[in-house]
This record gives C-alpha cells, sequence and structure tokens, in this order.
C-alpha cells in the first residue's frame, strides 16, 4: 500500500519590509479628526443684519438731512440775475421782467420755478416757457412765442396747432386770414385751410376767408391773384380735397382765361361744377348836350 504525504498549500511568502514589521492585510484609510470648534453649529446672524441695514439707513438719512440743514443757509443766496431767452418778436424782455418780478424777491433755493412757468404762460403771446436754476445764484428763462397764422372770428387769434388765444392788439393782424367756425373745430378748421391753402397756392390764390358752417359745408374766399382776380368757392362737406382738385383741373383748362367774369364755383355737385358769372353792368350811353 503505498501512501503519499501532501503538504497544505502554503500562501507565498513575502519579502518582509523595511523594519521589521509585517504588511498590513487588508485595505485601511487614515480618517483625520475634525476640530472641536469645527463640529459646532454656527450662529445665524441673519435676523440681526436684517434688523441693522434699516438702522443704518435711518441713521444715514437723518446725517444728510441734519448736513443739509447745517449748509443750506450758506447755499441759498438772493438772486443776482434772470436772463430770458428766445426769438422774442411780439412781446418786450421788459414786459416779461415786469411779470415775473415779484418771484425775485425769492431766494435761489425757495423760488417756486413751476408757479413762475405757470404766470408766464398766462401771457397771451406765450405759447411755452422753461425755467431752470443755474448755480449759484442765476434763473434761465427760455420762452417760445405764439405764431399767429389766422384770425379766430373776430376776437382771437389762432396758432400754428389751431390753439386760439386773444391779444389785446388784434386790430393789427386784419391782414391775417380769417376763419371761422364752431368753437369745438378750431383745429379742424385750422387743419383744412393748411391744406387747401397748399392746394391753391399754384394757381396763385391764398385763402383770405374760410368758414366750416354749422351743418359742415365749407365755404372759401380767396385773395386777388396778380391779375387781380379773387374767387369764391362752395365746396359742401364731403370729399374736399378731391372737389378742389377738381376745380384745379378745370380751372387750367377752361376758366382761367375767363376769371375776370367769374364770381363763385360751386362744387357741390358730385362730378362737375357750377359756375356764378359776374353781373356786368351796362354801359351808360352819354347824354346829349342839348343847346
Amino acid at each position: 500500500m503505498v501512501m503519499s504525504l501532501r503538504h497544505p498549500t502554503s500562501a507565498p511568502l513575502r519579502a518582509p519590509q523595511r523594519g521589521g514589521k509585517p504588511a498590513p492585510r487588508g485595505a485601511s484609510r487614515m480618517v483625520a479628526k475634525q476640530p472641536v470648534r469645527l463640529s459646532l453649529p454656527r450662529p445665524d446672524f441673519s435676523p440681526l443684519k436684517r434688523l441693522l441695514w434699516p438702522l443704518a439707513l435711518v441713521v444715514l438719512g437723518l446725517v444728510v438731512y441734519e448736513g443739509t440743514q447745517r449748509l443750506l443757509p450758506y447755499a441759498d443766496r438772493p438772486i443776482s440775475r434772470i436772463s430770458v431767452q428766445g426769438d422774442l418778436r411780439y412781446i418786450s424782455q421788459q414786459a416779461v421782467q415786469e411779470r415775473i418780478a415779484p418771484f425775485a424777491a425769492a431766494s435761489f433755493l425757495e423760488v417756486d420755478l413751476a408757479a413762475m412757468r405757470g404766470e408766464l404762460e398766462q401771457m397771451s403771446w406765450i405759447a411755452s416757457a422753461e425755467v431752470r436754476r443755474v448755480w449759484p445764484d442765476q434763473l434761465v428763462i427760455r420762452l417760445e412765442e405764439q405764431l399767429p397764422i389766422a384770425r379766430w372770428g373776430e376776437q382771437a387769434l389762432l396758432n400754428n396747432q389751431g390753439q386760439a388765444f386773444a391779444p389785446r392788439e388784434l386790430e393789427h393782424y386784419q391782414h391775417l386770414p380769417q376763419l371761422v367756425g364752431p368753437q369745438r373745430a378750431k383745429e379742424q378748421v385750422m387743419q383744412q385751410y393748411q391744406v387747401f391753402s397748399q392746394l391753391l397756392r399754384p394757381l396763385g390764390f391764398s385763402i383770405a376767408r374760410l368758414e366750416l358752417r354749422e351743418r359742415g359745408s365749407w365755404y372759401l374766399t380767396t385773395t386777388a391773384n396778380a391779375e387781380g382776380h379773387s374767387l369764391e368757392l362752395l365746396l359742401g362737406r364731403d370729399n374736399l380735397v378731391e372737389k378742389l382738385r377738381r376745380f384745379i383741373a378745370i380751372h387750367e383748362a377752361e376758366l382761367k382765361p375767363q376769371l375776370a367774369n367769374i364770381q363763385r364755383v360751386d362744387l357741390r355737385y358730385p362730378n362737375g361744377l357750377a359756375v356764378a358769372w359776374r353781373q356786368v353792368e351796362p354801359a351808360v350811353a352819354p347824354a346829349t348836350a342839348v343847346n
């Protein structure tokens, strides 16, 4: 009987590490210990910050206010000069200075600029006013005058925006065209005046009177052209520009040589016009001398 002896399987031999210590078996990890102060909960200062910010702003506002009140007597001075700017044709600088004289007694910072502007804009010839301070003790006033385009009835003038104003010297503006209509229609009449004027200008005519009547019909009278001829135009209520263009076309084709004999042109027809001729006065026969 044959017997064989087997030795148990042994792990491979490893070279010993320096220092004579055997190598550690298995994986290992070194964990650093945290300081005690890092493991403690941090205090929350956010409620305190929310409380301190408004308090700091209040304190800053009080400091600024107190400083302003202390410096104000040194910064505020009497007004030394008021300069008036703008192209003034209808109103004098003296009249403006007299109007704002009550405001000149106030100091530089206390003067009421809005009230001064309102006082100036109450003057009939001033369309708009701008008032500003110029450090340390001056005021600058910028004025824009009304631009009279036409008379509105018998008691006012109209500017280019169709706004009425009433200066005292209306008799000085009789040369301006006269626009007539309901009070609510001032801007509409001004707009139509500008359109009609542009259309009639190439014919040598300008508008002497434009009237919007109560029922909405338009009536126009021209000034005399270079040959001394004037016209009356009845435009009706609708399609005004189309009717006026029709008149211009017929004027150039047929009416121009006969203007001296035409008094009125009625354009209220949808596709034509009617002409009213001037009355020709009969010639008076010379008296025969009787012996």
